[in-house]
């Protein structure tokens, strides 16, 4: 079997958030899940996403699951990207593709200049108390906190500005009691001229991810998040990793619209 290893909301390598790709394509079910976790474990990226064919006639084109290197999460975005690119730049599948996941059936549909368009449930925001030790846990003290839903599993927790948002080193063990998945700290653009209409970091302790480089997911509750602040469907987001990423986003209601580009980086040879 041909794993990859692809960069994805990136056009450079090395940048992005990198998330292996296994297609089974010979398949038509998955492996035992301890085998999935396993191989996950062993690429020890944030995600690795594991794709098999669907019959003709099914809700989807392909089945998707997705990894991190302690358990199997229920929305990833940049795995789904990094494996829509595979598929498209290899030849295997032309066109928009319909993944059938644990979240629903998501598109992705390719664009001539190589950027791959995401079509994702709108996580639904609820605020709610910042909870008792979150500010000391985080390192600042939040403006507002949201739930974000079951899909995205996280607290969105505005902050005070960009610098912040950049500054920000939590205590990562006190961080993990406060939400399902982790924490996205989030600030307004403190110049938008520089492409971008908002800044954000993801903290996933949770399932074993310390800070997330570019996080798709996280973006269909920043969407709406920002989008009702700044009176826009469509912005841009900079996720302010060390390896840093954007994210187009467009709200349409329930749907939100995530694109990006995704760049291969290593092709092997899985033997186990």
């Amino acid at each position: 079997m041909r794993i990859r290893i692809v960069d994805a909301f990136t056009d450079r390598p090395f940048s992005g958030n990198p998330a292996g790709v296994l297609l089974l394509t010979g398949a038509d079910t998955f492996p035992d899940g301890s085998w999935l976790q396993n191989v996950a474990l062993e690429v020890n990226h944030a995600e690795t996403a594991f794709a098999h064919p669907l019959p003709e006639g099914a809700e989807a084109d392909w089945a998707l699951r997705w990894f991190t290197p302690a358990t199997e999460v229920a929305m990833c975005g940049h795995a789904t990207l990094a494996t829509a690119h595979v598929l498209h730049t290899t030849g295997i599948h032309e066109g928009p593709v319909r993944f059938a996941t644990r979240s629903g059936v998501l598109v992705a549909t390719p664009a001539a200049d190589g950027s791959v368009t995401l079509d994702f449930p709108t996580a639904p925001l609820t605020r709610v108390d910042p909870p008792g030790g979150l500010a000391e846990a985080l390192g600042t003290e939040p403006l507002t906190v949201l739930d974000t839903g079951p899909n995205v599993g996280d607290l969105l927790v505005e902050v005070a500005d960009e610098k912040t948002v950049h500054a920000l080193a939590p205590d990562l063990k006190a961080l993990a009691a406060h939400s399902e998945r982790g924490v996205i700290a989030t600030a307004r653009a403190e110049d938008p001229a520089r492409g971008y209409d908002f800044v954000s970091r993801c903290f996933f302790p949770n399932v074993g991810i310390d800070e997330d480089p570019v996080t798709g997911s996280a973006h269909t509750a920043l969407a709406p998040f920002w989008s009702e602040r700044l009176g826009r469907p469509r912005l841009t987001g900079l996720q302010a990793s060390a390896r840093s990423g954007r994210v187009r986003t467009e709200l349409r209601g329930d749907r939100t619209l995530l694109t990006g580009r995704a760049v291969t980086v290593i092709e092997g040879e899985l033997l186990a």
